[in-house]
């Protein structure tokens, strides 16, 4: 048993039998476990508040002081310590009383050994249980904190200040921009930096279920609501209660739909399908869109008092393209991230792999970018990523390059001229014609490009 323990615990058993003292430490000494003994409460006391203690096994009949009078003043002291009680005198209303107390569990004497190991195992279970839903929520926290949102562009730190300033407040949010820039990423910041950061965050991407189930999945159905409705199901706004509900692609609802959403953010209660009567729910409502919600509503495609409902409180992230001067810090972030989970925590990438990163029009923003590195560490070998390692379209083409010199003779003007053409359009193969990008790989300005692209009759 010892062997399969990730740690050793370590536990203190207070009980003023010394015989049964004598047994347990042998016993859980045995079985991998550290042991300190005490024979009365208050002796326990002292030594569960100076020492760290996994597990207390506390015997419930004592002299100086009993086994709940311990509970209690361990409790008021702070001592975080799983407790299980023993007792040769166990009844149901005892092992009640000190659950409430709050005793882990409850075990009577006489026990054979393998009981008292039995509950032990339970109560490792239960502690290793807490300690990853402790790390995983501390992760969260780091995830989504404002210092986890990389960027040095003057617009993202904008909306890094908006977050902070509509974090704790129910104010609907609308949160534009295209595929791949960060939307829900956005989202879960303003959940996990407010004040609702402890209650649910539920993400629905309204695109992606089928019309006849949308409704029965954000409101939830009564049993016998339709053929298939077995059993009461509560929806994503009951689930989402006291939290926030993330409504991805909010602009692909049916309009059917709409109407009933608009209804909820106005009354602040949903009505299950089937159901008699309405619920109050207390849902912040974040929504995402990929598209221009003024043109669908222009198209009749998207109610026009629901966008001015979900809108009142709007960011829009800008592509990343517009936003270049984060693209080293991201690569970095994700040559971190990525490479931590396969044993390539220092690979870097070459200089010429940046140029090209820096170089590419990134149609699928930041998540293009997160999967190109992704794929990067995967197949580079040794410590750096070369350009053989990129994803086939963004490798530069090898095509010879070299002039000839031109027929009508030996001019420099016109071999300059020749090569200066050439230099812009590999410019703008590499951008995907972006030409404030290609002016930078050029160094020249954004102007002098577009007059050299109208000198050489290349707009």
């Amino acid at each position: 048993m010892a062997e399969k323990q990730a740690w050793k615990p370590h536990i203190l058993v207070i009980d003023d039998e010394e015989n049964m003292r004598r047994m347990l430490q042998v016993l859980l000494n045995k079985n991998g476990y550290t042991v300190d003994v005490a024979a009365d409460g208050e002796t326990a006391l002292e030594m569960a508040v100076k020492g760290a203690y996994d597990f207390i096994l506390c015997d419930i009949r004592m002299p100086v002081m009993d086994g709940p009078t311990f509970l209690r003043e361990a409790v008021r002291e702070g001592v975080g310590s799983t407790v299980i009680m023993m007792s040769a005198y166990a009844t149901v209303d005892s092992a009640i009383s000190c659950m409430k107390l709050g005793a882990y569990d409850f075990i009577s004497k006489p026990f054979k050994n393998d009981e008292i190991l039995l509950v032990l195992m339970k109560a490792e279970e239960r502690e290793r249980l807490r300690m990853e839903n402790r790390q995983l929520k501390e992760e969260i926290d780091r995830e989504y904190s404002f210092s986890s949102m990389i960027s040095r562009n003057p617009g993202m730190k904008q909306i890094f200040s908006l977050i902070g300033k509509v974090c704790d407040h129910k104010t609907t949010v609308l949160i534009q921009g295209e595929s791949g820039t960060g939307k829900e990423l956005v989202a879960r910041a303003i959940h996990y930096n407010g004040v609702r950061r402890k209650a649910p965050f539920v993400a629905v991407n309204c695109g992606a279920i089928p019309e006849n189930l949308l409704e029965s999945e954000l409101f939830g159905h009564v049993k016998g609501a339709f053929t298939d409705a077995l059993a009461d199901k509560p929806g994503l706004f009951e689930q989402a209660d006291g939290g926030t509900l993330f409504l991805d692609e909010i602009g692909e609802m049916p309009l059917p739909l709409q109407v009933k959403l608009l209804r909820v953010l106005q009354e602040s209660e949903i009505r299950r399908v089937g159901a008699p009567s309405s619920r109050k729910v207390d849902v912040r409502v974040i929504s995402a869109t990929a598209r221009d919600l003024e043109q669908r509503v222009a198209s009749g495609l998207f109610r026009e008092d629901l966008f001015f409902r979900i809108n009142v409180f709007a960011i829009t992230l800008p592509p990343l393209r517009d936003r270049i001067e984060d693209i080293p810090l991201l690569v970095g972030h994700f040559l971190e991230k990525h490479g931590a989970g396969i044993g390539k925590e220092r690979v870097r990438c070459s200089p010429e792999v940046m140029r090209v990163l820096l170089g590419y029009n990134w149609p699928g923003n930041i998540r293009e970018l997160e999967n190109c590195i992704e794929r990067c560490l995967v197949v580079c070998e040794g410590g750096i990523v070369n350009v053989d390692s990129l994803p086939e379209k963004l490798r530069p083409k090898t095509r010879d390059t070299s002039l000839e010199v031109p027929l009508s003779g030996l001019s420099i003007k016109k071999a300059e001229d020749l090569m200066e053409r050439e230099l812009i359009r590999q410019a703008l193969d590499q951008t995907g014609g972006n030409r404030t990008h290609a002016a930078k790989l050029l160094e020249i300005s954004h102007r002098a490009l577009l007059y050299k692209l109208k000198e050489y009759g290349m707009e």
